[in-house]
Order: structure tokens, then sequence, then C-alpha cells
């Protein structure tokens, strides 16, 4: 079965997609892991297109089943993937945004807002999450554009709004998976 976790950055996909995974036994991929190059600090330079589409098909391909996180609908149309069930994660933003700022936090400290570049790299990023919901033209990866990809789908997908905890998701998951299984 291939399955696809996405949503906003905060929603919870990838702890989502860790804790399926174990509970399943079906091998994870983050789309962070194909779409940017290593660096020190994360996430400062992206993959070419040319080499980050080849590479996370091949991956998938190597796996009968697996479950990929993050958000895809943009790549290219050179990475048509064939899902089992799509899963869309949607957060209210004051909790998604309050855990992003949480996270950054954690994993990168006072330096996202005592060095002036990372501060200001802490700034972007935040902008590019607030303009999720309000859509006003930071981000590609938008509310709008997530549910408008959506409608264009015809695959099994789950929508699993509201702060619910990662247990309660991984349950609706797998009943879910279920029901596909007992369709076919």
């Amino acid at each position: 079965m291939h399955i696809h976790i996405l949503g906003a950055s905060g929603s919870g996909v990838t702890t989502l997609g860790k804790a399926l995974a174990k509970q399943i036994d079906y091998p994870y991929f983050d789309s962070d892991t194909y779409f940017w190059l290593p660096s020190d600090p994360p996430f400062i330079s992206r993959r070419p297109p040319e080499e980050r589409n080849p590479l996370l098909i091949s991956h998938l391909a190597q796996h009968e089943n697996w479950i990929l996180g993050g958000s895809i609908f943009s790549w290219s149309e050179d990475v048509f993937l064939d899902y089992d069930l799509v899963v869309f994660l949607y957060l209210p933003p004051e909790i998604r945004l309050q855990r992003l700022r949480d996270r950054e936090y954690e994993r990168y400290g006072d330096i996202i807002y005592t060095d002036p570049e990372r501060k200001l790299q802490y700034e972007i990023f935040m902008s590019w999450a607030v303009d999720y919901d309000e859509a006003k033209g930071l981000a590609k990866r938008t509310l709008p554009a997530h549910e408008a990809w959506l409608e264009t789908l015809n695959v099994p997908i789950l929508e699993l709004r509201g702060d619910l905890t990662v247990q309660q998701r991984v349950d609706a998951i797998i009943k879910s998976m279920g029901e596909l299984r007992n369709m076919c």
C-alpha cells in the first residue's frame, strides 16, 4: 500500500508518518530529505528537481509498501505517484504556528533570535508558514493549493482536521487501510 501524508508545516506530518511507519512496519520517506540538500544549518539549499525527482522515485520503487510524508504536488508532472490512500492533516493556525515556534527553538536555540542571519532565516520561514492559511502569495504550498490538488485525485482521501493525538491519527489511518483492503 502507498500512503501519502501531507499538510502544512507544523501540522504533524513527519511525526505521524514515523509513528504510523513504526506501527505498521512500512518504510517512511520524508519529502524534505529529497527537496533539500544536506547542510548545516539544514533547509538552506534546494536539491535540483532533475536530481530530486528521480531519487525519490527510485527509493520508493524499492518497496512494495511505503509512506511518503510532505507536500510534493508542485514538484512537477514527472513525479506522479500511485497512491492508495492520501491523508491530509489540518491544524488551526494558532496551534500549528506555536508548534513551529517551539520546534524551531528546540532545534536551534537562542541563535534564531541572537544571530542576525539566522534570525532573518527564522523570520522568513515563519512568514512562509503563516502564508499557508492566509495565501497572500509568499508560498506555493497553501491551504487553497492543497485543497485544489486533493480535488484532482481519484484515490481515497482521509482528512484529519483538528488537534488530534498522534495515536488517534494513526488509528484513523489504520481503520481506513482496513476499509480499503475489505473493498478489494
